[in-house]
């Protein structure tokens, strides 16, 4: 891959984390301010840089503390910030989660509360129902990230195994009004499912719970599965909801259509395919090559120069004992399917850590198979174990920015000059 094309590829990631930047996308929704206290709660992977961020943009003192993940905690005023674990929850998570109950209890009609949602915050808010373990939270979270649900049918599941998740928490607010902005990471944008909703009630309840276990074959113990089916979490339409609100500050959709305005600006059209795009890492990225080797050979059904931007969340089933998140194993699928052509890509979680390891994604191109087969390693062998972080490390081609503040999710961009 030419320099120039990396270059271009990672300022259009900038673009994206830029538009997605807590400040900005908080500016324009502050509330008035409250008769009595204000209590700032959150969680997700940019909970503490939106909270610091709502600090300096409302000037006057606030209470209260918001869980991210660790290593990405950054300084606050009066919000106390806990960091935990992601994707498997620890005793950190659970000691945050009590720190939010505790927060938005006691409080009176005259009281705000100021909800900050991002991704992540699932992983990070563990609080398992009466008679559970945090244990049997962890091995379930465990056994929903290998299972290669979307995150929706996880989320679902989720908010039926929790004290915490699926509205609880605005609840356990009443009767003070709960404000949540949110930072979408999902598909779609459906506030109630970004970190299972905490502060947002979902109607779907059980019923959709249930039917994800089934149509992904999640294998779950009895106790665990016999609770989901009798979990009955409070409804929209419940009196203790009534004034309160809810918006997504920034999406993949804003996002994607940032990189796609810089790109532009660049010389180089962009075409925006989805910003919703789930399924498996590698199916999905057999089909993205698939479209890229159309437009290379073929110019259709966009003319080069283009470069081609999507979004949302991929899932990866782990059949292999390799490392690697699901934009790395999308990449290496995809350089395997546009190898020998004239293409360069970069994938990457724009939270800045893709899943478990310390890079957010890496760039390919089409001779990215061909190196790796140089370099004594099989493209093919290394997909089916689950170790596109080998591969990827091996050529010097991850792409490590760190964590960023924020997430809204997956961010692909496939550039045919």
């Amino acid at each position: 891959m030419q320099n120039s094309d990396r270059q271009f590829l990672a300022r259009l990631f900038d673009a994206a984390i830029d538009a997605a930047d807590p400040a900005t996308a908080l500016a324009p929704h502050m509330p008035l301010k409250p008769k009595g206290r204000t209590v700032v709660i959150g969680a997700g992977k940019g909970a503490a840089q939106l909270a610091a961020a709502f600090e300096e943009l409302w000037g006057d003192p606030v209470e209260g503390v918001v869980v991210t993940r660790y290593g990405y905690a950054c300084a606050t005023r009066n919000v106390k910030v806990i960091e935990a674990a992601h994707p498997v929850p620890d005793a950190a998570g659970l000691r945050a989660a009590e720190a939010l109950l505790e927060a938005v209890s006691g409080l009176t009609p005259d009281d705000l509360v100021v909800a900050l949602i991002t991704g992540g915050g699932s992983a990070l808010l563990p609080c398992p129902p009466d008679g559970f373990t945090l244990a049997d939270e962890q091995a379930l979270n465990e056994t929903l990230l290998a299972s290669g649900a979307p995150i929706s049918a996880m989320n679902a599941i989720r908010k039926q195994f929790s004290c915490i998740k699926g509205g609880r928490l605005a609840a356990a607010a009443h009767p003070a009004r709960v404000l949540t902005l949110i930072v979408s990471d999902v598909p779609g944008d459906d506030p109630a499912q970004v970190a299972s909703g905490p502060t947002v009630p979902d109607a779907s309840g059980a019923a959709e719970a249930l039917a994800a276990i089934e149509t992904y074959r999640i294998n779950l113990p009895a106790p665990v599965l016999d609770h989901i089916g009798k979990a009955r979490p409070p409804s929209p339409d419940d009196p203790v909801f009534s004034g309160n609100g809810i918006t997504v500050i920034a999406s993949a959709a804003r996002s994607l259509e940032a990189a796609a305005g810089l790109a532009q600006a660049e010389g180089i059209p962009a075409a925006i395919l989805s910003d919703a795009i789930e399924g498996e890492s590698r199916e999905v990225a057999k089909v993205h090559a698939a479209l890229a080797r159309e437009v290379a050979s073929r110019n259709r059904p966009f003319a080069r120069p283009v470069v081609l931007l999507s979004g949302g969340e991929t899932t990866v089933t782990l059949n292999g004992q390799g490392r690697g998140g699901r934009n790395t194993e999308f990449l290496l699928s995809l350089a395997i399917g546009i190898e020998g052509h004239s293409i360069s890509a970069l994938a990457a979680d724009t939270d800045g850590i893709d899943g478990s390891e310390d890079n957010a994604g890496a760039f390919a191109d089409g001779s990215t198979a061909t190196r790796l087969r140089a370099a004594g390693l099989d493209p093919a062998a290394l997909l089916a174990n689950n170790d596109a972080y080998t591969a990827f490390e091996t050529l010097g081609d991850l792409f490590a920015p760190g964590p960023t503040g924020t997430n809204v999710n997956d961010f692909r961009a496939i550039l045919l000059r």
